[in-house]
């Protein structure tokens, strides 16, 4: 198998950066027209589409350069850095507005776009990618599209890029099909038991049915506290909804000396400081830091714990509406009053939510393996350690 080294200016025939802000105003959005791409439209490999705002055709026209098309590659360049990602054939519009906090390329015929990003999700290619990174402010990359260009890729020829790219895309399409179907049986639950929690007469204290637990920090200067097997929760973990993989972990005396307990799975989180509001399921066990709540039904089951949180959450927002709404206390939730389902109502919902998240559960758990395995494959592939021609799935 033969390799080239390429610089990316060699690979491309176009870049462009995006629009100066002050050329993409709030008052240019509508409710219709060319999407605007933000930063959570730039988590994975291919453009997220999930969330959109927009401008007009007009005001899309005049953004000429910062029109992204289809098969163009869009990078984060201030912001969360290490975000890049092509925008697939299949896109859901021909065209979309990049922000001012990214840039776009055009491929030419020496590299598949799909190739490209992939190799830039790789450690060596998050490395080069982040090498002009400054941290000081908003992390941004040092005149982002000229170091771009000449960052230095080693390629395959296209058979064998086309055939990593099957490979990865095979294993990246399960895990958005796992993903697409828990957030279709978790909006059918929640329409579910929003028609049940509508239709309730009983209005109780939130506290009353859920108590609220708290977290802690073991001493960060003690490095036999961290870096263990316990999985460390904080705002920053948030999972949809479960979470399985956390940034920090802790250690069984790490454990033993924060104010913590170590929480089941199914434990309700809800995220009180930093960003504030995020409520999310634990996939394993895990403690948790002080900047969030573990909520745990006193005699009610987990789910609904976990649907009657967002309904308070939800209520705390809507009061904080033109005020800042910067952190949840505990106080906040004992005030808090919530509509109880009845029991034969709260036993219709569990007999049908249950076995939904006992799927999306496992759904979950395969996407983590998934993952893994992917980011396993992808450097080895890339590199030929692994022949592409040896792998079947």
């Amino acid at each position: 198998m033969s390799y080239e080294t390429y610089r990316v200016a060699d690979l491309i025939d176009e870049i462009a950066m995006g629009p100066f802000g002050s050329n993409i105003k709030v008052s240019c959005f509508v409710d219709s027209g060319v999407p605007v791409l933000n930063g959570s439209n730039l988590e994975g490999f291919s453009l997220s589409e999930k969330a959109f705002r927009y401008v007009t055709e007009e005001k899309a026209d005049s953004l000429n350069k910062a029109n992204a098309h289809r098969g163009d590659i869009v990078i984060t360049h201030r912001g969360t850095l290490g975000q890049i990602v092509f925008i697939p054939q299949d896109s859901r519009y021909d065209r979309y507005v990049i922000s001012q906090s990214q840039f776009r390329v055009r491929c030419n015929d020496k590299v598949l776009p799909e190739y490209l990003v992939y190799y830039f999700h790789t450690p060596i290619g998050q490395y080069k990618l982040l090498s002009n990174a400054s941290q000081v402010g908003v992390p941004a990359l040092a005149r982002p599209s000229s170091t771009f260009q000449q960052i230095e890729v080693t390629l395959p020829e296209l058979s064998i890029q086309k055939r990593v790219v099957e490979i990865i895309t095979t294993i990246q399409r399960k895990i958005e099909n796992n993903q697409e179907l828990n957030d279709n049986l978790e909006q059918q639950a929640a329409a579910l038991f929003s028609s049940l929690y509508n239709r309730s007469n009983t209005e109780v204290r939130y506290t009353d049915l859920i108590q609220i637990l708290g977290g802690g920090t073991p001493k960060t200067g003690e490095t036999a506290y961290w870096n263990g097997n316990i999985a460390f929760f904080t705002p920053k973990d948030v999972g949809t909804p479960y979470t399985f993989i956390t940034e920090k972990t802790i250690t069984e005396e790490g454990l033993s000396h924060c104010n913590s307990r170590l929480y089941p799975v199914n434990t309700v989180f809800v995220t009180a400081r930093g960003t504030v509001g995020k409520v999310g399921l634990s996939g394993i066990p895990m403690a948790m830091n002080q900047s969030c709540y573990a909520l745990v039904g006193k005699e009610t089951h987990q789910l609904l714990v976990y649907f009657y949180t967002l309904k308070a959450v939800d209520r705390l927002k809507h009061k904080a509406s033109g005020a800042v709404f910067d952190a949840i206390t505990t106080r906040d939730f004992d005030s808090e009053q919530i509509m109880k389902l009845s029991d034969d109502d709260a036993k219709a919902f569990l007999c049908v939510a249950e076995p939904m998240f006992q799927e999306m559960l496992n759904n979950s758990i395969e996407n983590l393996r998934l993952s893994t395995l992917r980011d396993f494959l992808l450097p080895k592939l890339m590199s030929g350690e692994i022949d592409v021609s040896s792998v079947q799935l």
